[in-house]
């Protein structure tokens, strides 16, 4: 018996991530700019809401970097958010466990939207690839 079997020509590799200066130059500019929006929606309050949208913001930026690229996501988002979502504003203080469960918070979604992206990469590159 025969059988017919598409033949695709050229494979279509996994996209390379994008460079770890590009993305912590967007990571850090979209937690800006969403701190600023928050501070003037509803003021200098509980910066709760803006570690949340900055995490989910980390998460989205990061799947399309290196894992490598994660730390430094990570500390330049608890910069911004320690200096302009805190009290007092435009100063960088550390309050031992609450400011390490916000940096291991953004740190995780850091790592998560990245191993998830290159995990949905490479399997779509693997059907592609497998007939």
């Amino acid at each position: 018996m025969l059988e017919w079997k598409q033949v695709r020509s050229g494979t279509r590799p996994v996209p390379d991530p994008a460079s770890t200066s590009i993305v912590w130059a967007v990571a850090a500019a979209i937690t800006f700019a969403l701190v600023a929006v928050f501070n003037f929606l509803d003021g200098q309050g509980d910066p709760t809401l803006d570690l949340v949208a900055i995490s989910v913001t980390v998460a989205v930026v990061s799947t399309g970097a290196r894992l490598t690229a994660a730390p430094g996501t990570a500390l330049l988002c608890w910069l911004v958010l320690n200096a302009y979502a805190t009290a007092p504003i435009g100063a960088l203080t550390w309050e031992a466990p609450y400011d390490l469960g916000r940096i291991v918070c953004l740190l995780a979604a850091a790592a998560t939207g990245t191993v998830l992206a290159r995990l949905a990469r490479a399997r779509s590159a693997y059907h592609r690839l497998t007939p």
